[in-house]
């Protein structure tokens, strides 16, 4: 059994991490966390896996590495695993599963590659939900990349949400819809609530029942395979309440602010790694 890492133990890593020790999917005791302090690994240590503040210890223990360090910390991250080693691990075989938002997978190998002449890459963007079981995780394989190591990170991954293998090319602006976007669902469960509060409606069981709505929603669009424009329709009955409320959505230009919120986290996140 091979030993599991993160570099970073923040949200994602802990959302990750959690779906992974709550389902039995590795072993915790061959779990490796690092982080700049150990009081915010302490849940991480609350679950059995091993915690430390160097980067080197987890590059020298795991065989698998979840990096999950700031986009721009990555330099200094590669430096720390090269610290205090004690062992030449020039041939050791590594994967890096990198969810650095914007940084390529030809970048990361060129980064990686003075850790070990055997270090296989892949991207990911996984989003918050994640941490209860109903996220979503976008993965591109780098070159070198076996179907078996792919395999794995499904597994892995499966157990806080969904997976899906798509080109480099759309991680960007995928990404901006599956881990952006829940901030702009959040948002519009928001002010649905307040709509229902403006209306003599207690906030607390408005809030739960518009994310209720919003929830069953897409899960209406994932398990009927139906178009949502057509689920749309089947909801508006003519001169009813509900084509009266969509009228509304569209003079605000609901669709086009939507549309311009993903080009925006889109362009921004290919500015990340550019710089």
């Amino acid at each position: 059994m091979y030993n599991l890492g993160f570099i970073g133990g923040g949200n994602m890593s802990t959302a990750i991490a959690r779906g992974i020790v709550e389902n039995d999917a590795h072993p915790v005791s061959k779990i490796w966390v690092s982080g700049p302090n150990l009081k915010n690994l302490k849940h991480w240590s609350e679950w059995g896996t091993n915690v430390t503040t160097q980067n080197s210890e987890v590059f020298c223990n795991c065989d698998i590495i979840f990096l999950g360090v700031k986009p721009g910390m990555l330099s200094t991250a590669v430096k720390e695993c090269q610290s205090d080693l004690t062992k030449n691990l020039s041939l050791k075989n590594v994967l890096f599963i990198s969810m650095l938002a914007g940084i390529t997978i030809d970048r990361l190998q060129k980064e990686l590659a003075v850790l070990s002449q055997n270090v296989g890459v892949i991207r990911i963007m996984p989003n918050t939900p994640m941490s209860v079981g109903a996220g979503a995780c976008l993965y591109t394989p780098g070159q070198g990349v076996t179907l078996a190591q792919c395999e794995i990170l499904e597994k892995l991954i499966n157990n806080c949400g969904i997976s899906e293998k798509v080109p480099e090319s759309l991680i960007d602006p995928l990404g901006a819809l599956t881990a952006c976007g829940p901030a702009f669902m959040y948002i519009a469960i928001e002010a649905l609530a307040d709509g229902a509060v403006k209306q003599g409606v207690p906030r607390a069981i408005a809030i739960r029942l518009a994310a209720q709505m919003v929830a069953g929603s897409g899960k209406m669009v994932v398990q009927s395979g139906k178009h949502p424009g057509l689920l749309k329709d089947e909801v508006c009955s003519p001169g009813g309440s509900t084509i009266c409320g969509v009228t509304a959505l569209e003079d605000g230009k609901l669709r086009a602010t939507l549309i311009n919120a993903i080009e925006a986290a889109t362009l921004r996140t290919k500015e990340i790694g550019k710089n």
